[in-house]
């Protein structure tokens, strides 16, 4: 019969761990701990502390700080998480000399952080460029909408709220009124104390809303039109994602193309990201001039999707000679190389424009103008006439057409084509030669052309190599998926630390092998 030597899973043994020996150089802990100890200035986090005469100490903002990075960097975001690896595993001890930090200790650090972020973002911004990581010679903008702490049920504009409150008011009344003639019967227990209980929260939940409402009034948006307050967050957004609607923040990063270093990240509770271009730009600008570079925009080009596009922003690029790239809603229709992709999708030869209540109606694409606009053919194959040649719409020229009322009238596709076809008898329609404001050539018909060129759509193809790769790199290997935090400034700390992160790893992967 074979022989084995014996072994025991129960026996136990002291073994003698050195930890500067366990973080070993070429390793991303070992890039983190130099960086750290000898490239960071952490003397910001100095003014926290009064304990230098009396008082207990505290733990080294080092210490927290690497743990914190490397459990990021890890994919781990809790702070019990962290606290427990720092218990358990061998990098975590080595990072934090086996001191153990509780998990409240790492919470707090992290959301008071507001402050401290922005220094050390635009220090590890300055061993980017130090290492040449920076190429300064594309950025491109974008964003990703991330869950906030916050439930969406709990936003609204006060108006909203005050009807929320109401009418939780009105089921509690309707609850005291069973609830008298409950007393007059045989009602077991269970029953009563599972209505107690819904009876409680109901008036939590009324009396939340009732002091949110004496302190606070509506938020104003863009345009200064109340948009929906959240009670528990009010400095997040309801906004609308792929995956439905979410209250939560967008995290916007500015991404050099060299490497994919983040050289501006900021996080915003807004859900439209079209006024958003402009701060970007400022950030990167004042990130790069912080570190040395007095000539941001010289010779870098700028790219951007269409969420960031509109008229005030092309115009600020104009303006600056920033050399921007914005697509517009239309920018694929134009492209030749989209010519076929009707084909694929499951709808009609012709798409509709949806109005108020759902309804589809023709767009003005769906028109056939004749060269010399004399007239227009409508998808039913009927001429509209032209009724004006040098009309003002909004400030804008226009040429305007009108459908015969033979034509209209008996025409099976009226509902298709009209907003009201019970009242409206012909259909009319309004062609922008160019769409110029008072004149004036606006500059979003300036940037079609500019990004329709052959030169224009090469460059705009280079956005989703360079902008995209560190969203997919912070929410997947990062495993940032939600905000843990609430309030704008602890969300943006929160969001600077991951950027921060990815910057790091940009230093040991592409820079020099620091401190061998």
């Amino acid at each position: 019969m074979a022989k084995y030597k014996p072994y025991s899973y129960a026996q136990g043994m002291f073994i003698p761990v050195f930890f500067n020996e366990q973080i070993q150089k070429g390793t991303f802990e070992y890039t983190l701990n130099y960086l750290v100890d000898h490239e960071l200035d952490l003397s910001i986090f100095d003014a926290r502390f009064t304990n230098d005469e009396t008082g207990a100490p505290a733990y080294d903002p080092r210490i927290l700080l690497k743990i914190i990075l490397f459990a990021y960097s890890r994919g781990i975001t809790s702070s019990r998480a962290i606290s427990e690896c720092c218990e358990k595993y061998i990098l975590f001890m080595a990072l934090s000399a086996n001191t153990r930090p509780h998990f409240t200790t790492i919470a707090s650090f992290v959301s008071s952080m507001d402050k401290e972020v922005v220094s050390l973002f635009l220090q590890v911004l300055l061993i980017c460029d130090q290492q040449n990581l920076i190429g300064r010679e594309m950025f491109a903008i974008d964003g990703c909408k991330l869950p906030s702490n916050a439930s969406k049920e709990w936003s609204g504009t006060k108006a909203d709220l005050t009807k929320k409150v109401e009418k939780i008011e009105r089921a509690l009344h309707r609850m005291i009124i069973r609830h008298k003639s409950m007393d007059l019967e045989k009602i077991e227990p269970e029953v009563r104390d599972h209505e107690e209980k819904y009876k409680k929260k109901l008036q939590k939940s009324a009396a939340k809303i009732r002091d949110w409402l004496k302190d606070h009034d509506d938020r104003r948006g863009s345009g200064g039109k109340p948009v929906k307050s959240n009670i528990t967050d009010n400095d997040s957004a309801k906004m609308a994602t792929s995956k439905g609607v979410i209250q939560g923040y967008v995290g916007v990063a500015s991404v050099d193309k060299k490497h994919q270093v983040i050289v501006g990240a900021e996080a915003y509770g807004q859900g439209s990201e079209s006024n958003l271009l402009v701060p970007s730009l400022k950030s990167i600008q004042s990130n790069l001039e912080q570190i040395g570079d007095q000539d941001v925009f010289g010779k870098a080009k700028v790219v951007a999707d269409s969420g960031y596009h509109s008229e005030k922003n092309l115009e600020y690029l104009y303006t600056e000679n920033i050399d921007g790239y914005v697509a517009d809603t239309r920018f694929r229709k134009r492209d030749p190389r989209f010519a076929t992709a009707e084909r694929y999708k499951d709808l009609p030869a012709y798409h509709f424009a949806t109005r108020a209540g759902g309804k589809r109606l023709f767009r003005p694409e769906h028109f056939t103008f004749a060269d010399d606009l004399s007239h227009a053919i409508c998808p039913a194959g009927k001429k509209l006439y032209r009724n004006g040649c040098n009309a003002k719409v909004k400030d804008y020229q226009a040429y305007k057409f009108k459908g015969a009322k033979r034509d209209c009238l008996p025409c099976q596709l009226r509902r298709e084509c009209l907003r009201k076809p019970e009242k409206t008898e012909a259909r009319q329609l309004a062609y922008f030669p160019g769409k110029k404001r008072n004149g004036n050539e606006r500059f979003t018909e300036k940037m079609k052309r500019k990004i329709d060129s052959t030169i224009g759509r090469a460059i705009y193809g280079m956005r989703l190599a360079v902008g995209e790769p560190p969203f997919g790199h912070i929410r997947s290997t990062m495993k940032l998926d939600r905000f843990s935090l609430r309030g704008k400034r602890k969300v943006n700390a929160q969001w600077n630390l991951f950027c921060m992160v990815h910057n790091l790893k940009k230093i040991h992967s592409y820079g020099a092998v620091v401190g061998s």
